[in-house]
């Protein structure tokens, strides 16, 4: 039963952390004078990115077998798989949700469905103009080739496999250098930033109190997720689940909480894209981040469970590609990407077996 109540425990001190971190957040790109879109790229994903990192890092380094080593290969494929999928479909399913209930509530005050899609869109209507949609996929262009690199490397073997971590190290410095000097890409959504919550009476807080609040939030996310993906595992196990279904399956949605906390938040608030921004950008980060120090220090080696989830990853990312680059990419639509989860969780079943 502790380990029960500890899970909910973190999962709400996750939540709450990351309500005050994107506050933080985004007082910290309007002083760094950075674009909207890249607060939810690089700052907020930097940060969120942050504990299954640090679980890479310290499985390829500190491993004292190949096989220790080997956990921190697995969080580097689980990582891009749960955000690809489970946090693009809760988003999704958030957007759903939101929309349904303004309409809903516009009806029954004034007997009327609103008429205007663009203060009220409609469930099915897409998600931004042709030019949001080009700049979401954009996101999408740079992760799917660096990430199928990452999964063909995982199938072969040579004598310099592992310096090519250093190119993976550089593409996200390129990555990096393009978001913050992309400007806003004439975005101005959502409402006017909030209080800072470590000042909440004042029109423009210190510098000091958003870096404070942005430090101590991210500190409290890392241990929270930390301590939560230690009572999976030992509910895993209780529920009937083996070590590696533990492993596959359930701690990659957990490392990756606070990226779908934050898109929940940002949805909630009406910055959708800010929320979707958040997600692809935590994405970059993991398929070049934890992947370089997994070439660096392991022998980068896939069996059929990785290879898989590479393959799930890889289709859900096409499929996004191609409903954004169409201009489809409506709630729905988004929602969907969770099945692909669902279809990763069915083929491991033969695998595992």
């Amino acid at each position: 039963m502790i380990h029960f109540v500890l899970l909910i425990v973190c999962a709400v001190a996750i939540y709450l952390s990351c309500e005050w971190f994107v506050n933080a957040v985004e007082w910290l790109g309007e002083r760094l004078n950075v674009g909207k879109m890249a607060v939810g790229t690089i700052l907020a994903a930097f940060g969120t990115a942050l504990p299954e990192s640090v679980v890479t890092l310290v499985a390829v380094t500190t491993g004292a077998t190949d096989e220790a080593k080997d956990i921190g290969v697995g969080a580097a494929m689980g990582g891009p798989l749960a955000l690809a999928t489970v946090a693009y479909g809760v988003t999704g399913a958030m957007l759903l949700l939101k929309r349904r209930k303004e309409r809903a509530a516009i009806l029954a005050e004034t007997g009327m469905a609103p008429t205007d899609p663009a203060t009220y869109p409609d469930a099915e209507e897409a998600l931004g103009s042709a030019a949001d949609m080009k700049r979401l996929a954009k996101d999408q262009k740079w992760f799917l080739p660096i990430f199928i690199v990452k999964v063909a490397l995982g199938l072969v073997a040579f004598a310099f496999k592992p310096v090519l971590g250093l190119l993976f190290f550089a593409a996200y410095a390129v990555y990096f250098w393009r978001e913050i000097r992309g400007g806003d890409d004439g975005d101005d959504e959502g409402p006017e930033l909030g209080p800072l919550k470590f000042q909440p009476k004042a029109a423009s807080p210190a510098t000091w109190a958003v870096v404070a609040q942005t430090l101590v939030t991210l500190v409290v996310i890392f241990f929270a997720s930390q301590l939560f993906v230690k009572q999976l595992d030992a509910i895993g196990p209780m529920l009937g689940l083996s070590a590696a279904v533990t492993a596959l399956l359930l701690s990659p949605i957990a490392t990756e909480l606070p990226e779908i906390m934050n898109a929940v938040i940002w949805v909630r608030q009406g910055k959708t894209k800010l929320a979707l921004a958040n997600i692809s950008g935590a994405m970059m980060i993991q398929a070049t981040v934890p992947s370089g120090l997994g070439l660096l220090f392991t022998r980068w080696h896939f069996d059929a469970a990785l290879l898989w989830s590479g393959l799930i990853t890889i289709v859900a990312i096409v499929y996004l590609l191609l409903t954004m680059r169409a201009h489809k990419l409506t709630p729905a639509r988004l929602t969907v990407a969770a099945g692909f989860y669902v279809l990763f969780a069915l083929g491991l079943i033969p695998i595992l077996s």
